[in-house]
């Protein structure tokens, strides 16, 4: 698209004639994606400057840079780049990516997954029970981006706005029907969904974190409710009634409402719930009818992850006996309750819980089905949300029979400062502290005896470990293995 016929209706500012008629090919932000023949949009950002890039993103072989900087003195300096002059970096930035991209959530059926815990299980499930209808399913999401053939690491759970409409362009001309995207609170607020039409949103629950970034669960809540305000009545929001927050939604959005529940009465619901170790059984009641589910995902919070996914696939027509086959077919998820197998005498599982609700939910989960004793190896994560680090030690004490408490990814933080700050959280002596998380683990397998559950939770999928001079690799499964001498 040429350039003047990109800014029709974007941008009024005066634009050199020489520069009009260049075909832009593509959109950045970023001067390490810069690309020859692309627009540079300059940023402010928290801890840099966009304008210390222009250097950078020019030698990329940018035609043109967009700022809110003066541009008189860069156009001297840049003689052949087009520098445009604007006012709302953010603003401008989503106007070209949509007009360049073309709205490709119109070609893909896209359904937002939100809320605090819950957000990668339902989107496997949604996918799952998608390909089950022999239909093909996106995922973006905190485990990776599966986009039809190609699967790309996650760099965080909900990526750029501009990746988001690029991964969808490509979704789009591959004739991929369906994407379920994780949508987190920071993406909301920073914009990085602006654009996307989505089908359908779920709301998992809402319970405390990222108050670091937020400050007041009011203002986290006031982000996740974005995705749903947004939606037109003819989208749908599926919604737990049983979280109160989910209650709070119903009056917020104009879109067509599924509910579903266990306690609350509700459209899509869970009856006569059976839970061991290995799987879980329910029955599921709806407008439809009724059916057997059978799952490998074990606890009753994954019920109610269950319900989320059913939901949606429900208002997408999908018929019941397709649903009972999609969510029996997910055997596990990456870091989500999954069993570490090397046929020792006790259950071993790793899981991604790293909030107090979802610690809690996991603890609760394995306290249900079995009564033998749960150790735990946990930690907090680093430049995170503090006011949780004691919530979490107080979840621990009481839910567990003897925690580890270790470091997680302490980033920029001292891991025994962070431990100081769960230990105060325990009310009973039931806690060890063992910095090193590599022997933390090995004394949790140590202290197993035949029967015992050992849970190691906090990082999950991930197979690193970030410090404060970067990544180190930090791969779970294989220091179990190592310690069971497998």
């Amino acid at each position: 698209m040429k350039l003047n016929e990109l800014l029709d209706g974007i941008y009024a500012g005066e634009i050199e004639e020489r520069f009009t008629q260049t075909k832009i090919l593509s959109v950045s932000c970023d001067s390490r994606k810069a690309m020859m023949g692309g627009i540079f949009v300059v940023f402010k950002g928290y801890s840099c400057d966009g304008s210390d890039f222009i250097e950078a993103a020019v030698k990329k072989g940018v035609f043109a840079v967009a700022t809110s900087d003066d541009i008189e003195h860069l156009q001297k300096k840049y003689e052949n780049v087009c520098f445009i002059k604007v006012d709302d970096s953010q603003g401008f930035l989503q106007g070209v990516v949509l007009k360049l991209f073309g709205n490709p959530s119109g070609d893909v059926k896209t359904i937002g997954v939100t809320g605090t815990n819950g957000k990668t299980t339902v989107a496997y499930l949604v996918e799952a029970i998608i390909n089950e209808a022999e239909k093909e399913c996106g995922v973006i999401g905190t485990i990776n981006y599966r986009l039809s053939k190609n699967v790309i690491p996650a760099r965080q759970t909900t990526p750029s706005f501009i990746d988001n409409q690029h991964f969808l362009t490509g979704l789009a001309w591959q004739d991929v029907p369906y994407c379920v995207i994780e949508v987190s609170s920071h993406a909301l607020t920073q914009g990085r969904v602006h654009g996307i039409a989505f089908k359908a949103a779920i709301f998992t629950n809402l319970t405390s974190d990222h108050l670091d970034y937020h400050q007041t669960m009011e203002n986290y809540f006031e982000a996740k409710a974005r995705l749903f305000t947004g939606l037109p009545p003819d989208a749908t929001a599926v919604i737990n009634t049983d979280d109160p927050y989910g209650r709070q939604l119903l009056a917020m959005t104009k879109a067509k409402i599924v509910t579903y529940g266990i306690e609350q009465q509700a459209d899509v619901m869970a009856k006569d719930i059976q839970l061991d170790m290995l799987e879980s059984r329910f029955t599921l009641t709806c407008v439809d009818g009724d059916i057997e589910i059978q799952s490998n995902l074990i606890g009753m919070y994954n019920i109610y992850n269950i319900l989320a996914a059913v939901s949606a696939c429900i208002a997408e027509k999908l018929d019941l006996d397709t649903i009972k086959r999609g969510v029996a077919s997910l055997g596990f998820i990456p870091g989500r309750m999954e069993r570490v197998d090397y046929g020792q005498d006790f259950p071993v599982f790793i899981d991604y819980a790293h909030t107090q609700d979802a610690l809690e939910n996991v603890l609760k989960a394995i306290r249900q089905i079995s009564q033998t004793r749960i150790i735990l190896v946990f930690g907090c994560g680093g430049d995170r949300d503090r006011s949780k680090r004691p919530l979490m030690g107080k979840v621990a004490g009481q839910l567990a029979d003897l925690s580890i408490v270790t470091s997680d990814n302490p980033r920029n933080e001292d891991p025994q400062s962070i431990i100081d700050e769960i230990v105060p959280g325990f009310d009973q002596d039931n806690y060890k502290v063992i910095v090193n998380r590599e022997e933390a683990i090995g004394e949790a397998i140590k202290e197993a005896k035949a029967g015992d559950t050992v849970l190691i939770a906090g990082k999950g999928h991930e197979t690193y470990q970030v410090l404060a001079d970067g990544k180190v690799d930090f791969n779970e499964r294989e220091i179990i293995k190592k310690f069971l001498k497998c």
